[in-house]
């Protein structure tokens, strides 16, 4: 059985949206430098911050994902 990786918005690398943190994640590469190319793409002619408005909707959330129907049944009482 693979593990295959799904692109999410991360939780940890969030700045606004997660979106570029959660590519970082994905490709496995640095999200300072993630950013620091997507400020460059959207200083140049192509729209950017439409690309990132669009992967923010469209990219769910890492939290999201994690979420099941057990969490949200566990017992909070403290140890005795």
């Amino acid at each position: 059985m693979t593990n295959h990786k799904k692109l999410r918005r991360s939780q940890q690398n969030r700045l606004i949206g997660g979106v570029l943190g959660g590519i970082a994640d994905y490709f496995g590469w640095n999200v300072t430098l993630t950013r620091i190319i997507f400020i460059l793409i959207t200083l140049s002619p192509f729209p950017g911050i439409l690309f990132y408005i669009l992967a923010w909707i469209l990219i769910p959330d890492a939290q999201d994902s994690k979420i099941s129907k057990d969490n949200y049944y566990k017992d909070i009482t403290p140890d005795d």
